[in-house]
């Protein structure tokens, strides 16, 4: 996977990289993995045993690309990095999906079987 990120002032890169794959993993696992399951008003996978969040196996390479753009109105011109990576990645997946498949999904997470539910 592949990003590119502006992060301001890159002050410690290291950390910023950690951030980004972060945030990735998380979009991630909103796409294909996370759900809440909910029965006659009862949560059904209410620990990380049942709630499925991606692990480092389930990642694939991610490529940061770090752009710096120092932004003159925040404090030593930084910009915020988790958050980008997660909102952005759950979208990019799910349109790969649809580019692969021809599919326009509607919901998240996207499961193997709702793919084949729908071809």
């Amino acid at each position: 996977m592949a990003t590119v990120q502006d992060v301001g002032k890159a002050l410690n890169p290291q950390a910023i990289e950690g951030q980004i794959e972060g945030g990735t993993a998380q979009g991630l696992g909103l796409a294909i993995l996370e759900e809440i399951q909910v029965v006659n008003g009862k949560v059904k996978n209410p620990s990380f045993t049942d709630y499925l969040i991606p692990t480092v196996l389930d990642m694939p390479p991610v490529r940061s690309i770090i752009l710096e753009y120092a932004d003159e109105h925040a404090p030593y011109g930084l910009r915020g990095v988790g958050e980008a990576p997660t909102i952005s990645s759950t979208p990019a997946v799910v349109s790969a999906i649809r580019a692969a498949t021809g599919l326009a999904l509607n919901r998240v997470p996207v499961r193997p079987e709702h793919i084949t539910l729908t071809m």
